[in-house]
């Protein structure tokens, strides 16, 4: 229903806009555009709505929750699929579609449908009418990272209501939060379940859990109406990972594919670096003068912070920021390290300090709004990054990485990541090497254009940054 509304405004705004546009006047365009009810270009934006309607409902839109951004990324790549079928038809010249109406239409469209959606999910997860309770079977990590990822999307409506304990586990070993009940799983399962009403149950056992646990899982497989498995299989890559079914055979298979290990891919990010730096550059070349004036004014020179840092394949290379700290800082760091020790266990966990005394005035404004990192467009120009990707290393750093660095070495460093956008200096260095290769492992075209939006609200929320 809001989508068939979302379509509706945008379809009747879409016409205003051109009545306005050609100074015609809203109501008599409109009494003409009602009167030929049944000509082509009344039919046809409708008719494309109803394929987009019908493809939502195929496509689970409407029966079954899905991350945000996935469905996100669904619809409007179905709206930009009908859009230019719609365009093809208005291009050819075979049916009198105005061009001003046919873009102001879909891009309504494309604003309205995910607005519109996201309002009605969260009216409804505030009316309590979204909410889906859960039991976790599991109490390792593999069950910690399941219920951390259903609390990451609450738009799902998933309610964790109990942790179910396998029989020979007493206690939980994870992080998971502590009001939440630990019932025992006991000699019957299926009677336990019913106790709890029969909720959805997410089975998140452990490897070695598996075999010693293969005749819950077979019962809850036949039994159970409502089973959701999370397998332990850390560390391969989650993107367009396709599953293998082989008919009358007890098996499945999981096909991965490494995005960023084919040329294609590899091909559509640089491309589109290229493109959107060179556009950016040109569009902020005013505040880069400014900045580069402001800062030569108050703290002289130079203007530019150039160091080193480790790029794809392990190459050094030059990284460029507007400077914001006082010039050598590295001496005036170990000077205040040595005169206050405490600090020290504070920069060598993420090689950072929250009140650095290093940052001039103008720099810690630079640093809030990340205006400093504005210069790594010129990185991205050059080859040395990408507008995503993983944060660029310093050498000293390489060694606290992990397992983790021979994925660094495969892309080129980015300007912003997912260590940017989930808490950015606020995120241990453990946990934004394990961002930084998560995305590596996981990328897509898609992925980058989420992150790059997230980027924007954490930027103007200044959120993490100092």
């Amino acid at each position: 229903m809001g989508d068939a509304l979302a379509f509706a405004a945008a379809f009747y705004f879409g016409r205003i806009s051109h009545a306005i546009y050609y100074d015609k006047g809203i109501i008599p365009v409109m009494l003409h555009w009602w009167g030929a009810a049944f000509s082509a270009n009344l039919l046809l934006f409708p008719l494309m709505a109803c394929i987009a309607l019908l493809w939502f409902f195929l496509q689970g839109h409407y029966s079954r929750s899905k991350a945000f951004w996935d469905e996100f990324g669904e619809l409007l790549q179905v709206l930009f699929i009908l859009a230019i079928f719609n365009a093809a038809f208005a291009f050819s010249g075979k049916l009198p579609l105005s061009r001003l109406w046919l873009f102001s239409t879909w891009l309504l469209a494309l604003i309205l449908l995910p607005l519109l959606r996201a309002f009605i999910h969260l009216l409804i997860a505030r009316n309590h009418r979204w909410s889906r309770p859960y039991v976790l079977v599991g109490c390792g990590s593999n069950a910690g990272e399941a219920a951390r990822a259903f609390a990451s999307e609450p738009l799902l409506g998933y309610q964790l209501q109990a942790i179910l304990l396998p029989t020979e586990v007493e206690t939980v070993s994870c992080d998971l939060p502590a009001d939440t009940p630990r019932i025992p799983l006991g000699a019957d399962p299926l009677a336990t379940l019913a106790k709890l009403g029969n909720p959805r149950v997410v089975l998140a056992l452990e490897m070695h859990q598996w075999q010693t646990m293969e005749n819950l899982v077979w019962n809850l497989g036949l039994r159970y109406p409502d089973l959701t498995i999370a397998p332990p299989l850390r560390g391969l890559p989650i993107f367009g990972l396709e599953t293998l079914h082989f008919f009358s055979h007890e098996v499945f298979m999981l096909r991965s594919r490494d995005n960023l290990a084919r040329p294609g891919p590899r091909f559509i990010k640089r491309a589109f670096d290229l493109v959107a730096s060179g556009i950016l550059v040109l569009l902020l070349s005013p505040i880069l003068i400014l900045l580069s004036w402001w800062i030569r004014r108050a703290d002289g020179d130079p203007i530019f912070f150039v160091q080193e840092r480790v790029g794809r394949g392990g190459r050094p290379f030059s990284c460029y920021k507007f400077r914001s700290m006082v010039p050598n800082a590295e001496s005036h760091l170990q000077g205040y390290l040595a005169a206050h020790p405490s600090m020290r266990a504070e920069y060598e966990r993420n090689f950072k300090l929250r009140d650095d005394p290093r940052v001039t005035t103008i720099g810690r404004f630079l640093r809030r709004t990340s205006l400093d990192e504005l210069p790594q467009l010129f990185n991205v120009l050059k080859g040395e990054m990408s507008l995503v990707g993983p944060r660029p290393l310093l050498s000293r750093e390489l060694d606290r990485y992990g397992e983790g660095i021979h994925l660094y070495y495969q892309v080129r460093p980015g300007m912003t990541g997912l260590w940017q956008t989930s808490g950015r200096s606020e995120t241990t260095f453990a946990e934004r090497a394990s961002l930084d290769t998560w995305y590596v492992k996981n990328w897509s075209f898609w992925y980058d254009l989420v992150i790059l939006l997230r980027t924007v609200r954490v930027v103007l929320l200044r959120d993490g940054a100092y």
